[in-house]
């Protein structure tokens, strides 16, 4: 990092007169994202106010668009449907370095109070819902959005080109559609110019404000969606004898499948969880149905304990089922992959992170079994995802909503560190990072 190896160069300088530019440069980016913390906060309202679903940001899109145009950049719209990418050319030679930003919003609806809370409501999955920024994406958006703007103030002195991809759907697009990183990687997101690297960030309400947890190697989960369908025989409830009931099938599945992470899996390796989220089956209280429909996801920190937590679903499913004469089909669709973070790019952040938001404010953040689509990116090139904390101290606990609450809140103080802390990565990566 230029911050820890200029001191070298300063021995072969007189006086140490080099180390006056680093120091200046710091503090430019510090003035600047300062300077912007206003139109960031904003932003981050407007953005809020007018929440929009994966694959459907236009209003969101057209706001990150028309402002990277103002500052002169190369802008493409229209990327994996609504996405927005953007490229700051520096005034001298150097790597690629990418950085990414989420704008999709949750089909929830809002509870926070906020004055700018969200009103808006849509259709989402044939029923009528709220839809809110309860994850934190309107701050991630316009993070990025000042971090442009600080940045192209820096243009000239900028060792490198900087990549802004601001991305849709990563919360998953609509049933039958495909979108988020992998649609955004099949469009050539990774190209033209290609990234070396790239870097983002999550605003996280289980961490203080400013506070940045990082880790190296895997960090957060996979997430793959599972429909398993149990097929009976249908029968009047009075005489369960005559048929097979589907419904108790599906109650024993539920069990089963508990015991592979308890009895089947070692758990000293890495953490893993199996959800049944949803069971749909039967419309009278006297008739047993034929069959029952359950919906839920499994979530794994270890490749290989994904793939052989998948099959023992699957197994575990329909020899339950066999058991009693029924039969279940179990269909897994692979959605995130693993977040890992690189290891080199992980101590980089955590260096400049120290050195931009202070010593104490950095910490290693434990492994999570939430799921990230970042990890898309991290399949081609290295990088580094980290979490930023947007609670105060002090505030009550019962105060604090977990993001994707429908009291979700941030302190918008979490603004404009967002826009320091990765501004200086990026200018870290840009000087040294990218070095052997």
């Amino acid at each position: 990092m230029r911050r820890f190896l200029l001191p070298v160069f300063c021995l072969l300088a007189a006086g140490g007169v080099q180390a006056a530019p680093v120091q200046a440069d710091m503090a430019r980016v510090d003035r600047l994202a300062a300077a912007v913390e206003p139109r960031v906060i904003a932003w981050r309202r407007q953005i809020h106010q007018n929440p929009e679903l994966g694959n459907r940001e236009v209003l969101t899109a057209q706001l990150v668009a028309g402002h990277l145009r103002s500052l002169g950049l190369e802008v493409r719209t229209g990327v994996a449907h609504t996405g927005v990418v953007a490229v700051l050319r520096g005034g001298g030679p150097g790597p690629v370095v990418a950085l990414r930003a989420d704008m999709d919003a949750l089909p929830v609806t809002e509870q926070s109070g906020l004055p700018y809370a969200s009103r808006v409501r849509t259709t989402w999955m044939g029923q009528e819902v709220g839809v809110a920024h309860v994850c934190g994406h309107d701050g991630h958006t316009a993070i990025l959005m000042g971090v442009a703007e600080v940045l192209t103030a820096m243009q000239d002195s900028l060792p490198g080109t900087v990549k802004f991809i601001f991305q849709p759907a990563e919360e998953g697009p609509p049933p039958g559609e495909e979108g988020g990183a992998a649609l955004m990687i099949r469009e050539g997101v990774l190209r033209d110019p290609a990234p070396a690297a790239i870097f983002g960030l999550h605003l996280n309400s289980r961490t203080p404000l400013g506070k940045a947890g990082v880790r190296a190697g895997p960090f957060m989960a996979s997430g793959d969606t599972m429909k398993i369908l149990v097929r009976g025989a249908q029968t009047h409830a009075a005489l369960p004898w005559l048929g097979v009931d589907p419904i108790v099938l599906a109650a024993q599945i539920v069990m089963g499948i508990q015991t592979i992470q308890s009895r089947q899996v070692n758990v000293l390796d890495e953490p893993s969880v199996i959800t049944i989220a949803t069971i749909n089956g039967g419309n009278r209280a006297n008739i047993i149905p034929d069959t029952v429909e359950m919906s839920g996801m499994i979530r794994a920190l270890d490749e290989g304990m994904r793939k052989d937590i998948q099959r023992r679903v699957v197994s575990t499913s329909e020899a339950i089922a066999r058991s009693a004469g029924g039969s279940a089909e179990v269909a897994i669709e692979a959605n995130y992959d693993v977040t890992r973070n690189d290891g080199r790019l992980a101590e980089l952040g955590a260096r400049s992170l120290r050195q931009s938001l202070g010593e104490a404010n950095v910490f290693v953040n434990p492994k999570v079994t939430v799921s990230e689509d970042f990890s898309a990116y991290q399949k081609h090139i290295p990088g580094l995802f980290f979490f930023l904390g947007v609670v105060p101290d002090g505030t009550p606990p019962e105060t604090v909503f977990p993001n994707h609450s429908p009291r979700f809140w941030m302190d918008e103080r979490v603004l404009a560190i967002g826009v320091r802390a990765l501004s200086h990565l990026a200018l870290d990566y840009l000087q040294d990072g990218h070095l052997p």
